[in-house]
Formats: C-alpha cells, sequence, structure tokens
C-alpha cells in the first residue's frame, strides 16, 4: 500500500492531520495528491458512494476530512480554556472494519445492508466507499452462496426464513506480512445470525452448506485467501437484537487477533470492537502521551480491557484495575494477557461489575481514571462521585486519622460479587489498598452531546479542569467526532491575608506579607 498523502490546516481551524486515500479496489491503492484550494479539499474528500442518500449509514457526503462539528467542538474546548484542540481525520474511506448488516429480500435477490432512515426497508450496499474492500468482497461471495443454496433471507413480518443478519469484522494483523501490507490484505471474520434456536434445527444443512462454501471459496486454499473464519449465532427473538445468546464457531481459525496501541488484542465475535481500527490506534498512541510512567489506572467501562492494557505496556503501569458489565469480555481479556510481555511488572485486573454502583470503590487507590462511556455519558452516580472527589477526600483523610489501624471486613455484595468474577494477572502482587484518589480524568467519548453536558457538570463543580482535548473522525461520513479530554484535579488556591496599614503615631507602617517584598 503506498503511503497517504497528509495534510494539515493550523489557521482559522484547529489543527487537523488529513490522511487521503481516495476509494480503491481491494488490490489497488493510490495517493491524491494535496489540493491547492478549500474547494479542491471539499472535492478531494468527498464520499463518491453511489448508495449515499439511500442509505442511512453516511449523512455527510463532502469534506470526509472535516465534519462540521469539528468547528463546534473547537469552540467549544476554546471557551474552557483549550486553545490546541487538534483533530486527526484518519482514514477516509475502506475505514470499517467491522460492519453488522441485515439480510432480507430473496435467495435469487438477497439485500444485504443498512435500514433506509426511519424503516425497515433494507438498502443494499454492495459498494460501500466506508467499508473495507475486503468487507464488500465477502458480502459478494455471500450473496453467491444464498443464490446457490436457496438459502432464504429472514422475512420480518413473517418472522420466517434462514439467515437474519451478518457481522463481517476484519482483522488486519497478519505478521507474515510487511506492516504497510497488512491492511488492504485484511481477513474477514463472518458470523452468520441463523434464524433458528440451535444447529440442529430443520435448516442446519443449508447452514452447513453456506458455511463450507464461504471457506471454499475464500479460505486459505482458494485463489483469492478472504475468509479468516466462519460462525454461527442463534436468534429466534422477535425483538431488534441482533445477536441471541448461543454462538458456534464452524470454520477458520478460532482465534480473532488485532494489534493495536502497541498490543495484540483477541476479540470474539460477541465481543464489541472498534470499526475504525486504524483511529483507535491513533488515539491510544495519542492517550499514552498523559499517562504518568509507573501510575495505578482504574479503565471503566473498558469492555475487554484494551486501553488499560495498552496502558500497561507501554507506560509500565504499577497496576491497572479493569471494569466491565459486559460479562462477554471477560474471554477475550484472558486471551490477551497472554501475550502481554512476561517482563511486565503490573498488577493487572478485571472485573465483572457495574461500575455506575459505588464508583468509588473501583477508583480509590488509583492515580489516572479512564473513562470510555457508551453514546449515552457517564452513569449519573459516577459523574457527582467524580465531581466529589475533593470532598470524598477529605472525609477520607479525617476519618483515617481518627479510626484504629484494624482492617475491616469487605461485606458489600457488589464487591465481593465483582472479586469472585475478577481475573488476576500480571508479575506483581495486587498492591495495598490505599485511600488516595485520582489526579487525571481521562475520558474517551463517542457522544459529543453528551460529553458537552458531562465536561460542564464536572468543570462546574470545581473539582476537575480542562487540560488537553483531541479530536478523532472514526466515521468519515458523519458528522460525529471521537473525543479523548485530559482533566486534571483543580489545585485549590487559599486565600492570601489581606496587606494591613499600621498607625504608629503619624507613620503609616505596611503590614508584612508575600507581596511586600
Amino acid at each position: 500500500m503506498t503511503s497517504s498523502s497528509l495534510f494539515s490546516f493550523s489557521s482559522r481551524y484547529p489543527i487537523i492531520t488529513c490522511r487521503v486515500s481516495p476509494p480503491t479496489s481491494p488490490s489497488v491503492v493510490t495517493s491524491l495528491p494535496l489540493p491547492s484550494s478549500s474547494s479542491s479539499y471539499s472535492l478531494a474528500c468527498s464520499l463518491q458512494c453511489p448508495h449515499f442518500q439511500s442509505c442511512s449509514g453516511c449523512t455527510q457526503e463532502f469534506n470526509l476530512h472535516r465534519p462540521a462539528v469539528v468547528d463546534e467542538a473547537s469552540g467549544f474546548f476554546k471557551r474552557y480554556g483549550v486553545e490546541d484542540f487538534t483533530f486527526d481525520s484518519c482514514r477516509l474511506w475502506g475505514w470499517r472494519c467491522r460492519a453488522k448488516l441485515a439480510v432480507r429480500g430473496t435467495s435469487d435477490n438477497a439485500l444485504i445492508g443498512l435500514y433506509q432512515e426511519g424503516t425497515h426497508t433494507v438498502v443494499d450496499i454492495p459498494e460501500c466507499k466506508s467499508h473495507h474492500p475486503n468487507i464488500n468482497a465477502a458480502i459478494e461471495l455471500l450473496r453467491e452462496g444464498i443464490k446457490v443454496f436457496d438459502v432464504v433471507p429472514f422475512d420480518e413480518d413473517q418472522g420466517t426464513g434462514d439467515l437474519r443478519y451478518v457481522q463481517m469484522a476484519v482483522t488486519t494483523h497478519s505478521t507474515n506480512l510487511r506492516a504497510p501490507e497488512r491492511y488492504k490484505n485484511g481477513k474477514v471474520q463472518v458470523s452468520l445470525v441463523w434464524n433458528s434456536r440451535n444447529e440442529r434445527s430443520h435448516n442446519a444443512d443449508k447452514l452447513q452448506a453456506l458455511s463450507s462454501y464461504l471457506w471454499r471459496k475464500g479460505g486459505p486454499n482458494s485463489k483469492f485467501h478472504l475468509i479468516h473464519s466462519v460462525w454461527a449465532n442463534f436468534q429466534t427473538s422477535t425483538n431488534n437484537i441482533i445477536f441471541g445468546n448461543r454462538w458456534r464457531h464452524l470454520l477458520g481459525e478460532r482465534d480473532f487477533w488485532e494489534h493495536v496501541g502497541g498490543i495484540d488484542i483477541s476479540l470474539d465475535p460477541s465481543s464489541f470492537g472498534q470499526a475504525n481500527t486504524r483511529a483507535f490506534d491513533s488515539l491510544l498512541w495519542k492517550l499514552h502521551k498523559y499517562v504518568p510512567g509507573g501510575s495505578s489506572v482504574a479503565d471503566l467501562y473498558a469492555g475487554a480491557g484494551v486501553i488499560g492494557l495498552s496502558l500497561a505496556t507501554s507506560r509500565k503501569c504499577s497496576s491497572v484495575k479493569c471494569i466491565e458489565v459486559n460479562k462477554e469480555a471477560r474471554l477475550s481479556f484472558e486471551k490477551t494477557i497472554q501475550r502481554l510481555p512476561n517482563s511486565l511488572n503490573c498488577s493487572i485486573s478485571w472485573h465483572h461489575a457495574d461500575a455506575s454502583v459505588n464508583p468509588l470503590s473501583w477508583i480509590i487507590g488509583s492515580d489516572v481514571v479512564v473513562v470510555d462511556p457508551p453514546r449515552r455519558g457517564l452513569d449519573a452516580s459516577l459523574r457527582q462521585m467524580l465531581e466529589s472527589v475533593p470532598s470524598i477526600e477529605k472525609r477520607m483523610r479525617s476519618s483515617s486519622q481518627s479510626s484504629n489501624s484494624n482492617t475491616k471486613e469487605e461485606k458489600r455484595p457488589w464487591i465481593l460479587r465483582a472479586k469472585e468474577l475478577s481475573i488476576q494477572a500480571g508479575n506483581k502482587l495486587t498492591p495495598e489498598e490505599n485511600n488516595t484518589l485520582p489526579q487525571r480524568l481521562i475520558y474517551i467519548s463517542c457522544g459529543w452531546e453528551s460529553f458537552k453536558e458531562d465536561c460542564k457538570s464536572l468543570l462546574s463543580s470545581r473539582a476537575w479542569e480542562l487540560e488537553k482535548a483531541h479530536g478523532f473522525n472514526f466515521f468519515p461520513g458523519t458528522d460525529s467526532i471521537e473525543v479523548l479530554a485530559v482533566f486534571k484535579r483543580r489545585v485549590a488556591i487559599k486565600k492570601k491575608k489581606k496587606s494591613g496599614i499600621k498607625k504608629v503615631g503619624i507613620k503609616k507602617v505596611r503590614a508584612k506579607s508575600q507581596d511586600s517584598y
């Protein structure tokens, strides 16, 4: 793959790094020359997708490198003291490495794509410019298999059919290729959401035939090795939830690996993974700069622990504690820690728990707390606790001075449950509990509106002040932004005594103060 063109805007707009690489086929990637005017930027960074307007995936056709929300974000952060907000536009086409698509229509004319805005009408998107090119190639192979084996797409009204949805996930981690070639040669993990309770249902023969076809035509022995693995998920629910609880590995490699933030990470098809792998990698490397070496870190809304484990390795943290409510992420965490360096001198733990329930218990003893909440933003209980950190610290200090040295036995049920389901790893023993509270808060946000409210609330509490902010273009073609915001604890300024004037007879003598030097 050729290197992409880089350019930045630094005058009236925040610093924007734009990597321009036009839409291409899986085998050809070229660089676009540097545009010479603002109108050229708009045309060079246009979507050029035949499905725009009919498909609900993209809402912005031009200026993919700078969605409109960037200007709003720059102004917002400037009002709160951050003058050097930056925005990384990342890859503009072929960036999506993970896609969940509905399958409707007929076996002879399968529609594989997204719902039209405000409807349950599926728009077929075979030439999607956001998809990694190999996702589009895998979709076409799937379409062929549906036709060959008369696989019936799902009918929502009747609840009938064989194939409801498909998830395509691309791994670009292939150590037998040179780094520049890995992205374009990504392999696709195909997860078929089958309309049955399990693999013994009446249409199981079609599932087997379809999966074998995908592997035969796209596996390692085919002309073009496209397919990483094939999985089945079984779902019969009448609601809009895509996946059921039952998964089965059918063909190919069982483990799915990616390399981001300096570590290899394992992702099961059931666990959350970032759609824009390269943009996420950029964010992680930026985040590393704001965590002092040797820190104790609490990673809330941690998922499979990618952020926390990346910090453990790159910043040589003394301890990393990952808190996640989705128990499905545990398996991915367990596999990932097996590939961490043996020399890592860090206490690492993962806890299946809700960070909004008694959140203080999870951040106590940490120097840095990282939060990566869903689009709705921070849970109210967590935000309120963060806003109360100074007063909590005072109470803890006074109580520790007045209490004896006896350690109380832990009896809180949610803590005990989390400990039972936790995973301990690393070469360092679990550090002794201490009563320190974090001095730094790092907030990663995928929901701009909710972030603004959380940010204003945190700052108005006077417990935190905003230090740095960066934006990332995780979803080119939409008016959205991923934010990395760094807060530090606000230092309470003690009031100085006013310098007075003492009268001695008829002479005026200035009272001593710091201002009298």
